[in-house]
């Protein structure tokens, strides 16, 4: 299982991928983020379950995007 640092820096690059090559999926972002918890910092907890989600989300997104383009 992947360390909580590596999924995070693997959700930044793929982040950096969609704003640097794909900018058109940006606004599909706000959804994207359905996977993380809502509420205020202080209340939202995250573990290495919900970024393997959402990493796997923008994974597929730029897949799909990719396949269709």
């Amino acid at each position: 299982m992947k360390e909580t640092q590596q999924i995070l820096t693997e959700i930044a690059t793929v982040t950096r991928e969609i704003e640097d090559n794909y900018p058109e999926l940006m606004k599909y972002l706000n959804e994207t983020r359905s996977t993380l918890p809502e509420g205020s910092n202080a209340s939202a907890t995250l573990n290495k379950e919900d970024l393997e989600n959402y990493l796997n989300q923008l994974k597929e997104l730029v897949s799909k995007y990719k396949k269709e383009h």
